[in-house]
Order: C-alpha cells, then structure tokens, then sequence
C-alpha cells in the first residue's frame, strides 16, 4: 500500500459548501471499493451511482461502470437515489479527482453528507452541541413583550419583569432546544445557553447577577432535571437506562453507576426506530451474522448495521459484555468501515476523515512546540523526529508526530504503539495477551521499513489488522473506545483526551490542565 500514490479529491455538495478529500491508496480497483471509499469518507447513507466524465462525448457525464476509465486530474460526480425507481436527481455531489503524494483521508469541512436512509426512520440527534447556541422562537405574546422590552432596554436602559407565564414558556423551549443535542448538559452548557438568550433578549439580563443570566441559569437546570423526569416516564431508553428499577441491587442508589454520555456521544442510548421492537430487531441481528460470512455484501451489511444501531448500542451501554462476547454477537462491527460509521452514528462527527485532517492541521503547530521541549524528554522526541529530516512520505511523517506527542504528555509510547519484528511474532503475541488496549506492528527492518501488518489489541484480543499506518490504527482504536463503550486507557489518558478535544475537536470547552496548556501553546 505505501507505494501507491495517493488521490486528491475536491467534493463540491452544493455551490456554497465544497470540501477536499484525500485517498490513501489512489484509484481503487474495483466500482465496489470505489463507492466504499466514497461512502466512508464523505459520511454517505444510502444507495448513489457515479458518473465520470468521458472525453469522447465532450466531457459528458456518462455512468462509470469500472474504474478502469478513471485517471487522475478526472472528475466524478456522486449522484444519490432515494429508491430504485426514483430519476437521477437534480442536485448531485461533484468530486474532482487528482494525483498527490499525501497518503490521507481527510475532508476541510466538519459536517458530513448524509444521504437520506429510509430504513432508519430513527429520531437520533444529527449534530453536536454548537459552538453558538441557537435561542429558538417563543409564543406569539412572549415574542411581542421581548421585542418591546429590547426596544425599551436599547433606549433607556429599562430591563423586563418576565411574569411566571412568560418564564414558562422560555424555560419550556429552552429545555426543549437543549434536548435536541443533550440530555445530560454540563453546567458550561447551561452557561452558555443562559448567556446566548441574554445576548440576543437584553431587556431579560438580571440585576444583581455577576453574569446577568445566574438567575436563569439555574432555573433551566431544574427545568432540564423536570424534563428528563417526564421522559424517564414516557420510557426514553437514554433516561430510563438510570432509572432505579433497571440497576443492579448493588447499584439501586440514584447517584451510583449513572450511565450517560460523557465524551461527547449525541446518541449515547438511542431509541428503537419507529415501527421496530427488540425482537424484530433480534432477528435482524441474527441475519445479520450470516451476512457477515458473505463476500462483497458491504451494502446489506451497512444496512443491517444501521437499522440495529439502538439494540446494539443499548445492549453496549446497559450490559456492557467483554470484547469476546462482542465480537461473537456483532462481528461486523470490528470492520474498519463499520468502526468508521459506528463512530459516525454516535458522535454524528466522521472518525477517520476528521482524525487525520485535524492531525494535519496541528501538525506544524505541534512539531514546533515538541521541539522546543527541553530535558530529557525533549531529547527522546527529537530522537523520535529524526526521520522527518529525511523527507520521509506522510504515513511515516504522522507516525512521528503521534509518538513524540505521546512523549511530550509524559506518556510511555510503548503503552500505545507495540513493535516487534516478524520473526518475534511469537513472542508479540504471548506479550499481546496482557495489553489492554494497544496498537501492534510488525516489521521486518528498522522503524523506517514499511509494516507487515498494524492491528489493533483491545483486552488481549486481536480486534482488527492488515491497517495501512499507524495515524489510521490510532483513529480506530479512539474509535472502538466509543463503539464498544470503553473509559480511555489510565497510563494514556492525556493521549486519548488530545485526540478527542486537539484532534478530533469533540467536547472540548473543558480539557484537563496539561491539555489546556498544550492547546494555548498550539494558539500562540
């Protein structure tokens, strides 16, 4: 694989929204491949067909039917299909395509295309928490008296007495607004909401309050604590799963082994999809291991997947089962392509593709910061960064960023990457046994010798191999920690939070000390 020359690829979705994609591995061989790597990188649900750009009719787009016709510097456009019967549609993604020596995935936009799935029919959250909170319409007679009160504080200064009706009704849809994207919110979030109303509704700021909004505030954390009250009632896997009834007799305490979403996960116990109930969805599971044993069926089995995200992800979260059991219930979610749209489904943010670009974006920042590093850690990252001197190609590049990183937290390497030569792969994998969670690679040179093989460890089982670098297995096995529920490794935990808040830029208002002085260092 790291002789191929890699492809660029320019996705433009709509007029207004292009985006830069780059494929490892060049002009896949196969259509099937072809619409996998599509799929993948650029997030897509749903069936689409592609099209190129053929120069014997004047650059008319022709359907692509082997990938044999594509070159570099082509174009192909990515035409989605709501059913079998539906016309090609009017809109369509157009995807320039060209060579370059970058060996990545990685896309210039943070939201991803979503082509519309009719299977699904799962009211799943879309998006994470915004960076500025959006303050959602009120009723007609409460939007009347704030548009007067505005008017009247812009003129004199006068702040509004909201009665206990108007208070309601901004409490109520305040509540209802934070539910889209938690059901758990921090009390930075709070803050910011509180703050966003008093920002875009000054005639609501309150005397006496250091921030002008303390008041509201707290009156929106009991208002969320009601709501969720209400909704554990209604049967809301994500709340009842805390309920006192469905805790183990050692765990019957409200405050003791509360399950909620904690790094960022905007589906953390999502509901069945509509129509559906466990049993069905059991027996979709079942088809499901059969699937998994045929050849060239990713498309079943990305369908199957979806469609069973909730009783797997309940099932995940509630009984939390060891790897083993997870792997004989659900093999097909140990596939690199499913770890990437498991992570997707959860998170609602594109695990690879945002993994290696914001590894790309910080690259120059933290190379800088690293080699300023003094002592004797700084001397074992300079040690680690040696190679770059030797224009080395971008696998290798990443390779070393990541390891010195590593070092840079005051983290041992060898607690996440594993080397061994072939010949010692006895050896690698007595050793391998004891690893908690760890990435292994074998080679049969030095550290600049390409890698036979990089897999992944997770509780002394091999859950994934034949990754083409290791920036790759690093994003899978942040991945996995999601997809499988699992708390960061404690020897590197300071790796693992820069991956989520520096890298992958998910939850990441409050970091840790270490991580905070990292971040300032990367902003100077």
């Amino acid at each position: 694989m790291a002789g191929k020359r890699a492809a660029k690829l320019l996705v433009f979705l709509s007029q207004d929204d292009k985006r830069k994609l780059l494929l490892p591995n060049g002009i896949p061989e196969s259509m099937d491949q072809l619409v996998d790597d599509v799929r993948g990188v650029c997030g897509l649900r749903g069936d689409f067909r592609i099209q190129y750009q053929d120069k014997d009719f004047g650059d008319t787009f022709v359907n692509l039917t082997s990938t044999e016709e594509l070159e570099d510097l082509c174009t192909i456009k990515v035409i989605p299909l709501l059913d079998e019967d539906a016309p090609p549609a009017q809109t369509a993604l157009n995807v320039s395509l060209c060579s370059d020596d970058a060996v990545s995935i990685s896309c210039d936009t943070d939201d991803t295309s979503i082509l519309s799935s009719t299977s699904s029919g799962n009211c799943s959250r879309a998006e994470q928490w915004p960076k500025e909170f959006p303050i959602p319409s009120f009723s007609y007679d409460t939007e009347v008296q704030l548009e007067r009160g505005n008017a009247a504080f812009k003129a004199n200064g006068t702040r509004l007495t909201a009665g206990p009706r108007m208070k309601s009704d901004i409490l109520e849809k305040l509540s209802d607004q934070i539910y889209k994207y938690k059901a758990y919110p921090k009390n930075i979030d709070f803050c910011e909401v509180s703050e966003a109303l008093i920002k875009k509704h000054p005639c609501l700021a309150e005397t006496g309050s250091w921030n002008g909004c303390y008041g509201w505030t707290q009156r929106l954390k009991t208002k969320m604590g009601n709501l969720r009250t209400q909704l554990k009632g209604l049967g809301c896997p994500e709340l009842a799963v805390n309920s006192l009834r469905t805790k183990a007799t050692d765990d019957a305490h409200p405050a003791k082994n509360v399950k909620r979403p904690k790094r960022g996960e905007a589906n953390h116990v999502p509901s069945y999809p509509v129509g559906e109930t466990a049993e069905n969805l059991e027996m979709e599971r079942q088809v499901l291991l059969k699937e998994v044993k045929k050849r060239n069926n990713g498309k079943i089995i990305r369908e199957k997947m979806a469609k069973t995200f909730a009783l797997r992800r309940q099932e995940i979260v509630e009984k939390q089962p060891r790897v083993e059991e997870l792997q004989e219930r659900w093999p097909a979610m140990f596939q690199e392509d499913e770890i990437n749209a498991e992570f997707l489904r959860i998170t609602t943010v594109p695990l690879q593709p945002r993994f290696l670009a914001g590894l790309d974006k910080q690259s120059s920042q933290l190379l800088q910061v690293m080699r300023k590093k003094g002592g004797a850690v700084g001397e074992k990252i300079r040690d680690v960064l040696k190679p770059l001197d030797q224009g080395v190609d971008m696998n290798i590049r990443r390779e070393c960023i990541l390891k010195s990183l590593v070092i840079y937290l005051g983290e041992d390497v060898r607690h996440l990457i594993k080397e061994y030569l072939v010949v010692q792969k006895e050896e690698a994998e007595a050793e391998l046994e004891n690893a908690t969670m760890a990435i292994f690679v074998l080679r049969d040179g030095d550290d600049l010798s390409p890698p036979k093989d990089i897999g992944l460890v997770i509780d002394g089982v091999e859950v994934l191999d034949n990754l083409f670098s290791i920036a790759s297995a690093c994003a899978m096995l942040f991945g996995l920690t999601y997809a499988v529920n699992l708390s960061y490794p404690v020897e590197l935990k300071y790796t693992f939070e820069t991956f989520q808040k520096i890298i992958m830029d998910i939850e990441s208002k409050q970091m840790s000390r270490r991580i905070q002085n990292l971040c300032a260092k990367l902003q100077d």
